[in-house]
């Protein structure tokens, strides 16, 4: 198992958090990199989730999902939404649609979906989306490769680019100073 997911590891790719609120009001958060746009007519997108993720139920419940692409820099906010804790969102800066879905500040697009199918898929479900809204503020994505979070990097003439390591010792608050939410439009 391990070779082949070092195999796949070989893929890069960006880093989101999707996140949910159940009818209850119960919210959850999990990193995936397993993100893709299916269709732009209707449009849609798709995710996978584990099934032994302990917010499974939660996201098969609430029949929403909103989609956080991360940007540089925000590999410790990834890092908070891949590991267990009992509110993944305390402390954070959280934009709340208007149907309820946590959105993350200083991603660089969100998407907010409507759930429109789930399939099984082996030891995960592949949850497909709607996109009922969403804002893209630009800038860098976080990436993710051989285990490792990356940065692009420009090349000196602005031409090219290439793939370099995060260092450690730069930290991500997942905090921004925009929380515009006015900036969300439809498809």
């Amino acid at each position: 198992m391990r070779s082949l997911r070092e195999a796949f590891g070989q893929f890069a790719t960006g880093v989101a958090v999707v996140t949910t609120v159940a009818p209850g009001g119960e919210r959850a958060g999990v990193t995936v990199n397993s993100f893709s746009s299916v269709s732009l007519d209707p449009p849609l997108v798709l995710w996978c989730l584990s099934d032994r993720a302990p917010s499974a139920p939660v996201f098969l419940r609430a029949g929403r999902f909103a989609v956080n692409v991360l940007a540089a820099g925000q590999d410790e906010l990834s890092r908070r939404f891949a590991t267990p804790a009992p509110d993944k969102f305390a402390g954070l800066d959280v934009l709340v649609t208007a149907s309820g879905l946590p959105l993350l500040a200083g991603a660089v697009a969100t998407f907010a979906c409507r759930t429109v199918a789930t399939h099984e898929g082996g030891d995960h479900h592949i949850f497909v989306g709607e996109v009922e809204h969403y804002q893209r503020s630009g800038g860098e994505p976080l990436v993710f490769h051989a285990g490792r979070y990356r940065e692009l990097a420009s090349s000196p003439g602005g031409t090219g680019g290439a793939v370099r390591t995060r260092h450690p010792q730069r930290k991500a608050t997942g905090r921004s100073r925009t929380t515009d939410t006015r900036a969300f439009r439809s498809p």
